[in-house]
């Protein structure tokens, strides 16, 4: 299993009500989005066009409709 680092932090509340937003619309938790947002950010800046992977966890919450 993939080894995951947590940290604190701290973020503006505005800031925060637009990510709890966008993590709500695209059906992820805000720290899943967080983590989505950071990983695309990665790939810009390398220069790169394939996807780096994505937690196992975000993959099975999204894979299949709510019921």
């Amino acid at each position: 299993m993939e080894e995951r680092k947590a940290f604190l932090l701290r973020i503006n509340a505005d800031l925060w009500k637009e990510l709890e937003a966008w993590a709500a619309a695209e059906l992820r938790s805000v720290n899943g989005q967080i983590e989505y947002v950071l990983r695309q950010a990665v790939l810009r800046r390398r220069g790169e066009s394939e996807p780096l992977p994505e937690a196992p966890a975000a993959r099975q919450r999204r894979s299949g409709p709510r019921t």
